[in-house]
């Protein structure tokens, strides 16, 4: 994850897939609808991806810390 966050959390933007996902696969949307849809669903899945890769960072950098207090011991 880059330096910024993205502006909505991690549980909206999965949330709000959901829901674009939902009105999706209902049909019922013109073309133009449902393409977007499937722009939005792409920027909210970039979302996401953003902030799993965020905290995998994270946890790795947290991760290699506590092997480094160890091994200091």
């Amino acid at each position: 994850m880059s330096d910024t966050r993205p502006d909505i959390s991690y549980e909206q933007a999965r949330e709000e897939l959901v829901e674009v996902v939902r009105k999706l696969e209902a049909g019922g949307t013109t073309l133009e609808e449902s393409l977007a849809l499937w722009e939005r669903g792409e920027e909210l899945a970039t979302t996401c991806h953003q902030w799993l890769e965020g905290a995998r960072t994270r946890l790795a950098e947290a991760q290699a810390a506590h092997t480094d207090e160890k091994k200091s011991d």
